[in-house]
């Protein structure tokens, strides 16, 4: 039995079936996904969903869902399932499903009475195709099968409806047809391995629900358009490939296409693997350009995220050749474009944002611990003093180094650090002034600065910036530390007391401010107040502001983003700085809370990790359901254990 495995007490129960979600992508963009019995929760779920960078930003649903009906005898058995109004699924393909894995690709296993079906699917990497397999393993009479398109053509953003703009009519290609609802869309093609008879009957089918989206008090409801269906005879044993894409394929390739796509996946037979094949479905090429997506199914490659997950989401998993295409060849020119002032020049979102030239410097230091300093210093050792130079001459626009070596930052009028949710326009958490995790990230990077200059012979640029960088853990100790743990920002006489997890950067980073009594004190803390089994809260619940929920509408979410729910992504750093003073006597209590962990890949997005969770029990998951950091933090606190392990 493989590692992701369901069976049909579970299946055919929607209360529990219909909570779990699959995602796969291309590695371009393009991605798939649904729930594990097929019928769409959210208005980004789809079999094909992909990026038009012609049409925007935006990702776009062009094949909603894909219908099957089993045809014995005259009886008609629709494995198709969407939720209607007033709680209504029709048709109830679910009851069929006996199975459910994931493994190498997702296979459900259908029984229609004598009939066993087989449904695997797959996308073709770096391309917007996904390929979907029929396995007629039983059968034991004449069988036919029929497949009805659900068409969308619209922004993972929108929602559509039935109206006289859409284009009804197909064209004629090999095993299938093909349609363009809109003329700004690309056509989308849909071709069967094996020759069908197609039936053209277009019609709206209205109302489909999404109750995803009407928890968060968005539009839910959406008409879909079902152009007609292809029908087939098939017979026991035979296979039957299903590709939806925006080119035509030989019909003849697709079994080979689908073989050679089989070697190249990774069998999810852990945790580890599980994380370390979620890791890779992040990666978004562009031309010779490829980023990391900060998740799915709607973010975009955003500058923070990258760089605090892509250590981890590249080497961390084995996938050095991605390091050099993420970083070498992608960020390191927007980031030299930036420190130029040339904004034209760059794709990343949020280069501008007060912390990120640290974060860029931080996952540099990660690759000189994987690697040596010798290479990073070979690598990256000027750009690292541009960067050092350029935030100490005053340069940034965002951050401000004052004289008592400190970086000020304004978070009042827009957010200034990574707990960015807004209100009327203006941040929800207005952290500002001295912020904890700046500073924190300001002093390692001083340190390793001078590492870096040292390694290059430059000891009078090494000197500089140790001096620069005692200077910044004076002042650093001197505003932060309240005499039990670090306040989370200070600004004029106003000190943060609450206690949130941004503090342990200062215990995790390689280069600490902190002597280890204090370290230990923060640690401690942490552990007391923030820990749960899926990260750290954002905020203590002895405060009065502690908000563990993400529920509701979009304002009470964003008011609770970051004031009580865990954030996975800050696992990583926990980890590191709990070994880090209780070393390998802590390691059987990482190991535990690591198992946690482990359940979490068979809940809600199957396989890999959520963007946030509840900060009280059951501590059930929510947001973006595959979110790179959360991924990433987990993977690093694994690598963090097995070190320590070994010591």
């Amino acid at each position: 039995m493989s590692y992701l495995n369901f069976d049909k007490t579970l299946l055919i129960n929607l209360e529990r079936s219909l909570p779990k979600e699959m995602i796969r992508t291309n590695r371009a963009g393009a991605y798939n996904s649904t729930t594990l019995v097929d019928c769409n929760t959210r208005k980004y779920h789809g079999q094909l969903v992909l990026p038009i960078p012609e049409l925007s930003d935006d990702n776009y649903v062009l094949l909603s869902s894909l219908d099957e009906t089993v045809i014995q005898h005259g009886a008609e058995f629709n494995l198709g399932i969407h939720k209607y109004n007033g709680n209504n699924y029709s048709p109830q393909g679910h009851k069929y499903i006996r199975q459910f894995d994931c493994e190498v690709v997702s296979r459900t296993i259908y029984r229609v009475g004598g009939v066993i079906l087989s449904k695997e699917r797959m996308l073709v990497s770096f391309e917007p195709r996904v390929l979907i397999k029929y396995t007629l393993l039983e059968a034991h009479s004449p069988t036919t099968l029929r497949f009805k398109p659900f068409l969308a053509f619209r922004s993972v953003n929108e929602l559509t409806h039935q109206n006289n703009r859409a284009d009804t009519g197909y064209q004629t290609v090999a095993n299938g047809i093909a349609m363009r609802m809109y003329p700004e869309f690309p056509q989308l093609f849909m071709q069967f391995s094996k020759t069908n008879t197609y039936h053209h009957n277009p019609d709206w089918y209205k109302d489909i629900e999404y109750y995803k989206e009407q928890e968060r008090g968005f539009e839910y409801q959406e008409d879909l358009l079902v152009p007609g269906y292809f029908e087939m005879p098939m017979k026991k044993g035979e296979e039957i490939i299903f590709s939806a894409g925006i080119s035509e394929v030989s019909t003849r390739s697709l079994k080979s296409t689908w073989n050679y796509e089989l070697t190249r996946r990774i069998a999810r037979t852990d945790m580890f693997a599980c994380l370390k094949n979620s890791a890779g479905q992040f990666y978004k090429r562009e031309g010779s350009k490829c980023y990391l997506l900060a998740g799915y199914p709607w973010f975009k490659a955003v500058a923070r995220d990258e760089f605090i997950a892509v250590p981890d989401c590249t080497f961390g998993i084995g996938r050095m050749e991605y390091w050099k295409l993420i970083m070498d060849d992608t960020a390191v020119p927007e980031v030299k474009a930036f420190l130029e002032g040339k904004p034209e020049k760059i794709k990343l979102k949020g280069m501008e944002q007060p912390d990120v030239l640290l974060w860029f410097i931080w996952a540099i230091q990660r690759y000189a611990a994987h690697t040596s300093i010798q290479d990073a210093a070979t690598q990256y050792g000027d750009l690292v003093t541009e960067i050092v130079t350029y935030i100490r001459n005053q340069q940034h626009p965002e951050l401000f180094m004052h004289t008592n070596g400190l970086l000020f930052v304004n978070g009042t009028e827009k957010p200034a650090t990574w707990m960015n949710a807004v209100e009327n326009g203006r941040p929800i958490t207005p952290r500002t002034g001295y912020v904890v995790e700046i500073n924190a990230l300001w002093y390692d990077v001083l340190k390793f600065a001078a590492e870096l200059a040292r390694c290059k012979d430059n000891n009078h640029l090494a000197d500089l910036f140790d001096y620069q960088a005692e200077i910044t853990r004076e002042s650093f100790v001197q505003t932060f530390w309240n005499g039990t743990y670090l306040y989370d920002y200070v600004i004029d006489n106003y000190k943060d007391w609450e206690v949130r997890p941004n503090m342990i950067l200062a215990v995790s980073l390689p280069y600490s401010p902190l002597d280890r009594k204090q370290q230990k004190a923060i640690v401690d803390i942490c552990t007391k107040e923030l820990l749960t089994p899926k990260g750290l809260r954002t905020l203590s619940p002895k405060s009065g502001s502690y908000r563990p929920e993400y529920i509701g509408g979009q304002q009470e979410r964003d008011r609770n983003y970051h004031n009580g729910p865990v954030w996975t992504c800050t696992f990583g750093e926990y980890t590191e700085a709990y070994l880090k003073i209780y070393k390998a006597s802590g390691t059987s209590f990482i190991e535990r809370l690591l198992l946690g962990f482990d359940a979490e890949m068979m809940e809600l997005c199957i396989g890999t990790l959520n963007e946030l969770y509840d900060g009280n029990p059951p501590f059930k998951g929510h947001g973006g359901m595959s979110f790179a950091r959360s991924v990433a933090a987990v993977i690093s606190a694994y690598e963090t254990l097995q070190r320590y392990k070994k010591q």
